[in-house]
């Protein structure tokens, strides 16, 4: 095993320039820094997630994946697990999803994490202001509880370096 290996990635992506859309790198942020004592927690942040990062989670034993959501209700937060998409996507964009990451990770890298879940916020505005709606800087502690407690979950079925 590679000594890099991360035992928790964490990929966070959004905007921090367009309101809500920086939910993402924003709980990332303050995870990098919750989790810094932590050996074995990654922290990648970026606008958006491409095809390069699938090199990243193939490596993983586990994964967290941070983005706001634009079909929730504005401030909800979901974690839930997520599983590669059943097809490899097509590359003609940039900007994937986390089943579209972890299907390039398995078709690519013969490699997957054992454990991979996604934490959404429902945004409420995407407008360009550095500041989050009034629904979703409610709902950050309950969003950093539950990055925690994913955390905390994943690093406990990741096999421990030796």
């Amino acid at each position: 095993m590679n000594p890099q290996t991360a035992r928790c990635l964490i990929l966070a992506c959004g905007n921090t320039l367009r309101e809500d859309d920086g939910i993402g790198p924003f709980l990332a942020a303050w995870a990098e820094e919750r989790f810094s004592a932590t050996p074995g927690v990654r922290v990648l942040i970026h606008h958006q997630w491409t095809p390069e990062l699938s090199a990243e989670i193939a490596e993983a034993h586990t994964a967290l994946f941070i983005d706001c959501a634009v079909d929730a209700a504005p401030g909800s937060v979901t974690l839930a697990a997520v599983e590669a998409a059943a097809e490899t996507p097509r590359l003609f964009t940039h900007h994937l999803d986390a089943a579209a990451l972890l299907a390039l990770a398995r078709d690519y890298y013969s490699a997957v994490p054992d454990h991979a879940q996604i934490l959404t916020v429902g945004a409420a505005s995407l407008e360009l202001r550095e500041a989050f709606s009034e629904a979703v800087q409610a709902a950050v502690p309950e969003a950093q509880r539950k990055l925690e407690e994913a955390v905390s979950g994943l690093l406990g079925s990741a096999p421990q370096r030796t």
